[in-house]
């Protein structure tokens, strides 16, 4: 194989990969709930992908999956050839909730993952105080979490995922609890991160505008025990602005995905 075709093999194969994933919980017992089904798909490195599907549909497990902290019963998660088989370092994740330790700091529960993994603290805290800085919360260091509004919480968990440089962000409806206009404010605030150190992200949500403005990619999911069924590019050039959103194009993709999801 020429050096030219093997350098296209490799920068062909996804980095992360799920391979015929199946998640059953009660395996073998009267409580048996098969929730995910035979799922299968790659991402390339530096693209945003979201997941769409109706509540209860497993987009939450799949994540968990492919962040280690579920494993499947059968099939394979796979980030740049290798199994995942629990917690990777490189992986970075947000939840729902923000879960900010109340009575630290914003910079001592951005740092709390370097404590945890015993690296250095010292090595750590220039990159916190940036990482604060580029969301808006650079003066906000010292404060508590019961001093922050809702949005700004979930901007110090951003930085806290973001702290060890992961190459995967893993997102579980992290603004699904905001109101209208924070949630707005924190995805232009995602997509300027993204824009600025474009790692691979995987973003669970139930707004399907916002997966569209944000992504390179939906994926749609069906009812429990899932599957996909439906993957799609998003056309829009980055970076973008909230203007797209009334654009005609715009429109006529959610309305293809709403119609995936209410007959899914």
């Amino acid at each position: 194989m020429s050096g030219s075709v093997a350098q296209l093999a490799e920068a062909s194969e996804p980095y992360l990969a799920v391979e015929s994933v199946q998640k059953v919980y009660n395996a073998g017992t009267s409580h048996e709930l098969e929730a995910v089904s035979d799922v299968s798909f790659g991402v390339p490195s530096g693209q945003f992908l979201s997941i769409l599907g109706p509540s209860g549909c497993g987009k939450s497990t799949l994540l968990m999956m492919a962040g280690g902290l579920e494993q499947p019963t059968r099939g394979a998660v796979r980030i740049a050839g290798a199994p995942v088989t629990g917690p990777r370092r490189s992986t970075g994740i947000m939840f729902q909730d923000p879960t900010l330790l109340p009575w630290k700091t914003v910079l001592e529960n951005v740092l709390f993952p370097i404590r945890i993994q015993r690296l250095p603290l010292k090595d750590y805290h220039q990159r916190a105080h940036e990482l604060l800085a580029m969301v808006g919360l650079g003066d906000f260091a010292n404060k508590k979490p019961h001093q922050l509004s809702g949005g700004m919480k979930q901007r110090a968990a951003i930085c806290r995922a973001l702290i060890t440089d992961p190459d995967l962000l893993l997102m579980d409806e992290p603004f699904s609890a905001l109101d209208a206009l924070t949630r707005d404010e924190l995805n232009d605030a995602l997509l300027d991160i993204w824009q600025r150190t474009r790692k691979t992200g995987i973003f669970i949500t139930h707004s399907i505008r916002e997966a569209v403005f944000l992504s390179d990619r939906v994926i749609v999911m069906d009812r429990r025990p899932s599957r996909i069924v439906d993957d799609i590019p998003i056309p829009f050039p980055r970076p973008r602005s909230m203007a797209i959103q009334d654009s005609k194009e715009f429109v006529d993709i959610c309305a293809h995905l709403r119609g995936k999801i209410a007959h899914a």
